[in-house]
């Protein structure tokens, strides 16, 4: 007897639609999978045949065969139980029904049949929707967040005995129907304010540059100065998240298995901040089966590196073409994968060996070692961090304050007028944002007078700035302008923009 259901895997943050065959053949008693599954799909076996007799049904006896299709792919994950289990009580008569050829079903089997929820239900409904599939058969936990995916009907399921009795008609589940837009507002609020963070009112306002252009800043400062607290709250002045942002970073956090109990979508900018000894396949993504990294976490959204010298030189280097394209491609002999990295990167370094440099405490660093361990960081790397702000530390007159600063909503707004200039100016482009301005478009929409001119060339010839900080002025000062609602650039924006290339100075050592 041979029996055929419907089930999905993950390929990269998309699935793909897999035709679980089971056959009960005549013979001794054997249990076999094919079909390149990995060592949770092979113990499958126990756990389906546990489910099934702890369940009141009669495992059978007979020789069973179990083929994952298509079968040149690597199948991983214990989502396959709940399908493997269906066409085997499908092929031994438990179920009598052709409706079973209607559904996605997945979902992993506890030995006592109870149904556990598995990671990738979001693009695995998106993927059922794309192959004109009506209704998907999942986890009761996973459910919330299938349904988010319009035109598809989703059937939340507790147990093994309930799936049976509902293929065979003796069970009605409705659907469950959320509100897209209810869900994707309830999800839409931050735990943090910028209105908590007292003084550093000049690091504000670079952030709000940052913010505003899509810029990645990085900050320079003593232990204790506010760069993380800082930092944190950045995400709370970006613009909010379209519905296609919140679900394309909706599937990365799914497939991770970071989504939580009954979170239904990511509505808020992701906020990552890995720790110094991570490995460059934990940074941008890899594995014998490539899986997303802190990059694509990330993806709109914030990447913060705190101690940026502190990380492996290999794992900074990685970064460079993820920056540049906003996705990252990692190859295996199998086949390449891409995943979207389109996050802002914002570090945060000490300004010297020990951190004390300009700070109330004595710093003992020699220019040696100062200028040894700012060369840590790669000047290719460098090149592609727009803002440097030096972070001083809070005196106290500052830390008294009670009045606090401004709150995140009233810097979002400004952010967001100035990120609809850009979306405007560049409509006909690939790019949305000022920072994404490649040598073309600076010389299209960053024309400057003679008196900015003046002050660009003062700046590299007397404050000693790098040739390779002039692009990045022009940039900044774009989006200063933009942030102003003026057109044209001026010298009080380019005088503003060369404040923020403070590590490009000769004399910073």
């Amino acid at each position: 007897m041979l029996s055929k259901i419907l089930s999905s895997a993950i390929y990269g943050i998309d699935a793909y639609i897999v035709e679980v065959e089971v056959d009960l053949a005549s013979g001794l008693f054997a249990f076999s999978t094919v079909g390149l599954p990995d060592a949770a799909v092979k113990e499958s076996r126990d756990r389906v045949m546990s489910a099934i007799k702890n369940t009141g049904f009669d495992f059978p006896q007979k020789r069973v065969t179990v083929n994952l299709a298509p079968a040149d792919i690597k199948k991983e994950g214990s989502s396959f139980d709940l399908p493997i289990a269906v066409g085997i009580l499908n092929a031994g008569g438990f179920i009598k029904s052709d409706k079973i050829k209607e559904f996605i079903i997945l979902g992993e089997l506890s030995l006592d049949g109870r149904i556990k929820p598995v990671k990738g239900a979001l693009p695995i409904a998106v993927s059922a929707k794309a192959n004109n599939i009506n209704g998907i058969i999942l986890p009761s936990d996973n459910a919330k967040e299938a349904a988010v995916v319009e035109g598809i009907s989703v059937y939340p399921v507790e147990n093994l005995p309930q799936v049976v009795e509902f293929l065979n008609g003796n069970l009605k589940i409705s659907p469950l129907l959320i509100d897209i837009e209810k869900v994707f507002e309830e999800y839409r609020s931050y735990d943090v304010d910028f209105s908590e963070v007292k003084g550093q009112y000049h690091v504000k306002r670079a952030l709000e540059i940052a913010a505003a252009g899509g810029h990645n800043i990085i900050m320079i400062g003593p232990p204790g100065a506010g760069k993380s607290m800082l930092s944190k709250r950045i995400p709370t002045i970006l613009p909010n998240m379209s519905l296609d942002e919140a679900i394309e970073t909706t599937k990365i956090h799914s497939i991770m298995g970071l989504l939580g109990d009954g979170k239904a979508l990511v509505s808020t900018r992701s906020y990552r901040s890995p720790h110094t000894g991570i490995s460059d396949a934990g940074l941008i993504g890899g594995g014998n089966f490539p899986m997303p990294g802190e990059i694509s976490l990330a993806n709109n959204g914030i990447l913060f590196l705190d101690e940026l010298p502190e990380f492996r030189r290999n794992v900074l280097e990685a970064l460079r073409q993820p920056l540049e394209d906003g996705k990252v491609t990692i190859s295996r002999a199998s086949g390449s994968l891409t995943f979207p990295a389109n996050f802002m990167l914002v570090a945060a370094m000490n300004p010297c060996p020990c951190g004390n440099r300009g700070s109330q405490k004595e710093c003992n660093c020699t220019p040696l070692q100062i200028q040894k361990y700012l060369s840590r960081i790669s000047g290719p790397l460098m090149d592609r961090i727009d803002i440097h702000i030096d972070v001083p530390s809070l005196k106290y007159r500052e830390l008294s304050d009670e009045t606090g600063g401004e709150k995140s909503e009233a810097i979002r707004m400004r952010v967001k007028k100035a990120r609809d200039i850009q979306i405007e100016r560049f409509k006909k482009s690939k790019i949305y944002c000022n920072a994404q301005m490649s040598a073309k478009y600076i010389k299209k929409f960053c024309q400057i007078d003679n008196e900015s001119k003046g002050l660009l060339e003062m700046a590299i010839s007397k404050m000693g700035l790098s040739a390779r900080a002039y692009d990045r002025i022009l940039k900044v000062s774009r989006t200063i302008a933009d942030l102003s609602g003026v057109e044209n650039i001026k010298p009080e924006h380019i005088s503003e923009a060369i404040q923020y290339r403070s590590l490009d100075r000769e004399s910073y050592i």
